[in-house]
């Protein structure tokens, strides 16, 4: 390493104002401070010094990812050997477990490329035009966005998603830091209004363009149960939805729960994003607050649906609609992004119940959007500063008014 930072030291003046590649200073710059401290980090005066800072946090969130990432590769090709008939439920997890992983990383490997490739280059455009360091910000978001999308997504409408979401949902704020939004959940929502019709239908699992076996669906479990609502709970077709949310069926609680059904790559395992929140728990970066108080307001609002009963979508158990969907992975990595979160400890909790209660409501409500978790956090984000400002408010007035009594 030593001999690493000697070389980089020893090219250095060539990258700073005045030298032959100073026009390159961006790039050279992101790649010293990646691999090592910063030389412009405070040494003395009245600051804290603590050995993390945003590279370093924005590391071990992508750190946190990899179970979703891992499993959600090996899933792709899982359900694609279900699709075609070389696999069936009685066979083991374990059966043709490096194909599985090598067809799923044929599909995941190029969206996440792309996704960097796209984000950084415009972070890198931007960061020359204003002169200043590239920010690491991206390094979570350019993960972030491949997880949350359908397997087959087509690389060239990804790429534009991508760009429309640094660029609009980040660049023109100022940057990492300054944006309102959530920069994936952006992308996600240009690519779901701009094409609708890639974000749907078979798009969940790979296809070579083959038929698959009779009785298989690539659908998910929400495009499912949005298939139910209007229906007669007794009807053919609902029964025959529900019967796949029993015990033995395709999307029974066990599946949802460790992730053996069709989806976004990184939303299908709630095993897999929860053993992530661990980590964001353990290292102090992701907030406690607002994963529990989601949590309790998705529950509460399927507990609600429950009691109404009104469709077999609302009559989902309330367990089973957290662990289905997007609303785990929203839960620990989209709504506890700190840019675009509530900052106050009241705020994050107020924040955090209303996310996991609008998501399920939209999903119920609304089979148009049948992942209201994206719709729920969106609308979270642009609420999330007025929420901070009266909570606030409030402690200033309750100071106050404790002020006058005591002097009264």
């Amino acid at each position: 390493m030593k001999a690493i930072h000697s070389l980089i030291s020893k090219i250095k003046p060539n990258f700073e104002e005045g030298g032959k590649l100073s026009r390159f200073w961006v790039v050279f710059d992101s790649i010293e401070t990646f691999a090592f401290t910063p030389g412009h980090t405070t040494i003395k005066g009245s600051h804290i010094r603590d050995s993390i800072d945003m590279k370093r946090t924005m590391m071990l969130v992508i750190v946190a990812m990899i179970p979703a990432l891992l499993f959600g590769t090996w899933n792709a090709g899982h359900q694609y050997y279900l699709s075609i008939g070389e696999l069936t439920s009685a066979d083991g997890l374990g059966a043709m477990f490096w194909e599985k992983l090598g067809i799923g990383a044929q599909k995941v490997l190029p969206i996440v490329a792309v996704s960097y490739g796209v984000g950084l280059g415009i972070e890198f455009v931007f960061a020359g035009i204003r002169k200043h360091s590239i920010n690491e910000g991206f390094l979570v978001s350019g993960m972030l966005i491949p997880l949350i999308m359908p397997l087959d997504v087509p690389l060239w409408m990804l790429a534009v998603a991508v760009a429309f979401a640094v660029i609009i949902g980040k660049e023109v704020f100022g940057g990492t830091g300054m944006n309102i939004l959530n920069v994936a959940l952006t992308a996600r929502a240009f690519m779901f209004f701009a094409y609708p019709k890639q974000m749907s239908g078979e798009i969940w699992i790979h296809s070579t363009g083959a038929a698959t076996i009779d009785g298989y669906s690539g659908a998910t479990a929400l495009g499912e149960l949005a298939n139910t609502v209007g229906k007669s709970t007794t009807s053919p077709d609902v029964t025959s939805i529900l019967g796949g949310f029993n015990v033995d069926g395709m999307f029974s609680m066990a599946n949802s729960f460790f992730g053996l059904i069709p989806g976004s790559i990184g939303e299908t395992s709630a095993l897999a994003i929860l053993a992530g929140g661990a980590i964001l728990l353990f290292t102090g970066i992701g907030s406690w607050r607002i994963m529990l108080s989601f949590l309790i307001g998705g529950l509460a609002m399927g507990a609600i649906f429950n009691l109404a009963g009104a469709n077999a979508f609302m009559s989902v158990n309330p367990v089973h609609q957290i662990i289905i969907g997007g609303f785990m992975f929203g839960m620990v990595f989209m709504a506890t992004d700190p840019v675009t979160a509530a900052q106050t400890n009241t705020g994050k909790i107020i924040y955090g119940f209303f996310g996991g209660f609008f998501s399920i409501m939209i999903r119920v409500f609304n089979p148009a959007y049948p992942e209201g978790v994206m719709m729920a956090i969106l609308f979270m984000n642009v609420m999330a500063p007025m929420i901070d400002h009266y909570v606030i408010a409030s402690n200033i007035n309750r100071r106050e008014k404790r002020m006058i009594l005591q002097t009264a």
